[in-house]
């Protein structure tokens, strides 16, 4: 098995591509050791030392490290338990109802506030979230605030805590979403 490995514009995140499906569809973030739990395979990599996240997209994993860590040391191990998990054949979660992929905020709209919405996680969907994953990441809608024009949206993978992800943010998916939606008037990140 060869895994390959890709830089992320986060420099305390790597990409690892199995070159099998890891979820298939939609994503998962393991943000702690116990959230980790669920999956055996993501409990193992927070067992490392250094390990602080855990991402898995639908074809990649990204692994977050403390930024005293460094990846010369790390690396090795990370791919030494991908591998242990994908030649062993278990499951990548424990309990199949914990293998539910996260995806957009489903809060209940009405009439034209749900055509927007509707339309925000379509271009979502369809443009930004595949450049997003390019770079081990993810971007999900949060919420729409109608009054304001502000969408809220929730940072994932590689995108979390990356010291490019408010230009991405603003730069980006916010010149966008105005663009297509005027009803759009700012993005912002949910916590």
């Amino acid at each position: 098995m060869f895994i390959q490995t890709e830089a992320t514009p986060n420099p305390e995140v790597l990409k690892f591509l199995p070159g099998k499906p890891v979820l298939g569809e939609g994503t998962r973030d393991f943000r702690s050791a116990q959230e980790a739990n669920a999956s055996p395979l993501a409990a193992e990599l927070f067992g490392l030392e250094g390990v602080t996240r855990v991402f898995y997209g639908p074809d990649f994993l990204t692994v977050g490290k403390n930024p005293t860590e460094e990846w010369a040391f790390l690396k090795a191990p990370i791919l030494a338990a991908i591998m242990d998990h994908y030649t062993s054949g278990r499951p990548l979660f424990a309990d199949a109802a914990d293998s539910e992929a996260g995806g957009h905020d489903e809060g209940v709209y009405e009439g034209d506030t749900a055509q927007i919405v509707a339309e925000i996680k379509d271009l979502l969907d369809t443009r930004i979230r595949p450049a997003v994953a390019q770079d081990g990441g993810d971007i999900l809608f949060n919420r729409f605030d109608v009054a304001t024009g502000v969408v809220w949206l929730n940072m994932r993978g590689a995108c979390s805590g990356c010291p490019s992800s408010s230009a991405t943010l603003k730069a980006g998916v916010e010149n966008m979403l105005k663009h297509y939606v005027p009803e759009v008037t700012a993005v912002e990140q949910a916590l």
